[in-house]
């Protein structure tokens, strides 16, 4: 039996690796946006990580999961940067980590697709559909998406009378293939 075992771990470590790829990411952008007393405000998420497999060829297979930093937000504004990462916002320390992951895709034209994509936030999951373009040149991969989100159903900040609930997110990623 411990044999079997021992055998079978390092097939499925194999198969999964076969599978999904973390990719070399070579350049990322994540950009967060919204009203605070009337005014756009945002920021950048760095950090992220990646494991994808996407041909366009074959979407039915295809997939992403994106994790992103939470530590590494960054408004231009430290303390207004720590205060994302307490308790009352992203609570870092409890949920370190903002997760994507693909749930399926489809062509629309061109270089445009949409995806549906799960999105946790701390430890809370929502469905979003994606546009998104790829663009493939040489050894190289390009995604450029965005989406819109409501900050409360993540249970980010509370109820506010100044800072909007809509956020804008735009995200950039460029890939070695």
């Amino acid at each position: 039996m411990k044999r079997s075992v021992a055998l079978v771990i390092p097939l499925l470590i194999l198969a999964n690796f076969a599978f999904a790829q973390k990719v070399v990411i070579l350049k990322s952008t994540v950009k967060f946006q919204l009203k605070n007393l009337g005014v756009n405000t945002g920021g950048t998420i760095n950090g992220l990580q990646a494991t994808m497999v996407f041909d366009p060829d074959k979407l039915e297979t295809s997939s992403i999961e994106a994790v992103l930093d939470v530590n590494s937000i960054n408004t231009d504004n430290d303390l207004r940067d720590s205060h994302l990462r307490s308790d009352e916002f992203f609570d870092m320390a409890r949920y370190p980590n903002i997760i994507m992951k693909s749930v399926s895709f489809k062509h629309k034209s061109g270089d445009n697709y949409i995806g549906q994509f799960n999105l946790t936030i701390k430890d809370k999951t929502k469905t979003f559909a994606v546009p998104f373009t790829y663009s493939a040149v040489n050894n190289t991969a390009t995604f450029k998406g965005g989406l819109k989100l409501n900050r409360l159903d993540f249970g980010i900040g509370g109820k506010s009378l100044v800072m909007g609930n809509e956020v804008s997110v735009s995200i950039e990623v460029e890939v070695a293939k």
